[in-house]
């Protein structure tokens, strides 16, 4: 692969999008349809592809549109399962958090330190049974066999040492703290991306707004969002991985959606944050708010798990009492007041938990079990619902497994545990890239073709966003190679700047990201992009308008 170039077979564009629709639907039969591409379609299609099938994977928006972007971008290893006696959750997802560390995707997912101050508010019993759930935490990862170097042992810390590390917390009362070591993802939504792409490079057709509007054991009919038009894909086996909506699409399966709120700060309000922060939620013995600090000078509080009635967003909103009740955690512990008008932005995901006591007592969704499950319908069709973020790679396998051997369709074994990403290498090699380590944990090998884009073009190495760290060449990468078809697109899921609705504005209305398109238009009539490129504004379409709203902003 040529420094300038992406791992072959695995660039997603306009093209080549306009091209496998078309394919997928001119009346052959594939062996697989998977309907949604979050992270567990996207893996289902990886995990299919990669054992030889011929796979169509199709989703009526973007890659990662739902719930797998609005997660806490942890990759945790179960501990919380523990306290709830849910021993073979805690294992699997052990388990996978090693699998992404050490094997398929070391560039996305790291340590991440976490800090739990001892403040007055948490007693001694409290603090001595956190204490011993962390040890329990280091007892999984030992038992899933993740390398010591690769996730350090937890510690107490004095005082002073907590101070250092968070020094936002308050002073007075502090006992010490308890150091504690989790997996972080860069950005979810680029595992997510980086799952489609290998799928594609694997064979698999990944086609982004096409909806499934009726779905069947032998498969869909199903609607180009861009063009209005309409066409069946037929699949020996399909595999229905729409999270939430699932029960939409397939009868029988009950969802009962739980709501995870995160608020959205500027990280100088907070100071300098090295490690994140569990605060223990007052008044709960095994519930905490999480802070984390991300790489683009911004900082994530939460989260809840409240249930959510009704019809299902497609973007769910913020309530301010999930704003509210952040908040005041946040104030418990710390030094700093962080007021409702210092949130510049949040965002909610959905949980997709199975129901499972259909007409019995009300459970808080809290403590529905995160186990996965599998369902075949009568006709066919495969559902996979439940689960997390960190277990997509099980749920997908598990998923073309079910599929496979409900239709009678002959395939290899999974290879997923041990195939790595586009992008992934040893820690050594990456560590070793000239380019700086910002790109590296969101591009891995390919950030040195990202950098050299930069290089190549002054125009492209400036910044999207005053204060921001992406660059214009990342937006380029994002339409040549990852599949983004629009602004929203690019400013909402392959980048996170969305998140902060000043500086969505600032970005999708000033000269900045306009800019970029403009010259992204240059590169196309140079022939250097080969497709036209969707990225005015779709204001004259109402069906992508409706589709590509930013995220709820407060």
């Amino acid at each position: 692969m040529s420094h300038t170039e992406a791992a072959p077979g695995s660039s997603l564009s306009a093209h080549r999008r306009r091209r496998e629709l078309a394919e997928a639907a001119d009346g052959r039969t594939v062996d697989v349809l998977v309907v949604g591409l979050g992270a567990t379609g996207a893996g289902a299609a990886l995990d299919a592809a990669a054992r030889g099938l011929d796979v169509v994977a199709v989703d009526a928006h973007d890659l990662a549109f739902g719930t797998s972007r609005w997660s806490s971008k942890l990759i945790h290893g179960g501990l919380r399962y523990l306290a709830s006696a849910q021993f073979d959750v805690a294992h699997e997802s052990a388990v996978e958090r090693g699998v992404l560390m050490t094997r398929t995707a070391p560039h996305l997912v790291a340590a991440q330190p976490f800090v739990l101050p001892l403040t007055p508010l948490v007693s001694r019993g409290q603090a001595s049974l956190a204490w011993a759930g962390l040890r329990a935490g280091d007892v999984l990862r030992l038992a899933a066999r993740t390398p010591r170097p690769v996730l350090p042992a937890p510690r107490r810390l004095s005082a002073a040492e907590a101070r250092h590390l968070a020094p936002a917390v308050r002073a007075a009362g502090l006992r010490g703290a308890l150091l504690s070591w989790d997996g972080k993802v860069s950005a979810d939504a680029a595992l997510v991306t980086a799952l489609a792409r290998t799928a594609a490079a694997h064979g698999a057709r990944v086609l982004t707004r096409a909806r499934a509007r009726e779905l069947t054991g032998t498969g869909a009919r199903v609607r180009d969002e861009l063009t209005g038009e309409e066409g069946e894909i037929r699949a020996r086996a399909v595999i229905n991985a729409t999270g939430v909506w699932a029960g939409t699409l397939a009868d029988g399966i009950r969802i009962r959606p739980s709501r995870g709120t995160h608020l959205v700060l500027r990280s100088e309000r907070l100071g300098a944050l090295p490690a994140g922060l569990h605060i223990p939620v007052p008044g709960e013995s095994n519930r905490f708010v999480l802070v984390l600090p991300q790489d683009d000078g911004r900082v994530y509080v939460g989260l809840t798990d409240e249930p959510v009635e009704g019809p299902v967003p497609d973007l769910p909103e913020v309530p301010e009492g999930d704003i509210g009740f952040l908040l005041d955690v946040l104030g418990s512990a710390l030094d700093v007041p962080v007021g409702r008008e210092e949130v510049v932005g949040a965002f909610a995901g959905l949980r997709p938990l199975l129901d499972t006591c259909a007409g019995g007592p009300a459970q808080r969704t809290s403590d529905i079990s995160r186990r996965h499950a599998v369902l075949t319908s009568p006709d066919g069709v495969t559902t996979v619902v439940g689960g997390k973020l960190t277990t997509y790679r099980r749920m997908a396998q598990d998923a073309v497994d079910a599929a496979v051997a409900a239709r009678g369709l002959r395939a290899a074994p999974s290879p997923t545990a041990a195939l790595a990403l586009t992008g992934a290498a040893a820690p050594g090699r990456l560590r070793a890239l000239p380019v700086p380590r910002r790109l590296v944990r969101r591009y891995g090998t390919e950030a040195v073709a990202v950098h050299a884009l930069a290089a190549g073009d002054p125009a492209l190495a400036e910044p999207v966003l005053p204060g921001h760290p992406v660059t214009r060449a990342e937006l380029l990468w994002a339409v040549r190679h990852e599949g983004a078809l629009d602004e929203s697109d690019l400013l909402d899921r392959r980048t996170r700047i969305g998140l902060v609705g000043e500086d969505r504005e600032q970005a999708d209305a000033g000269a900045a990201v306009p800019g970029s398109y403009t010259h992204l238009r240059a590169h196309e009539n140079k022939g250097k992009l080969g497709c036209r490129l969707l990225l005015e504004k779709k204001k004259k379409n109402k069906t992508i308008a409706k589709n590509t709203v930013s995220p709820p902003v407060v």
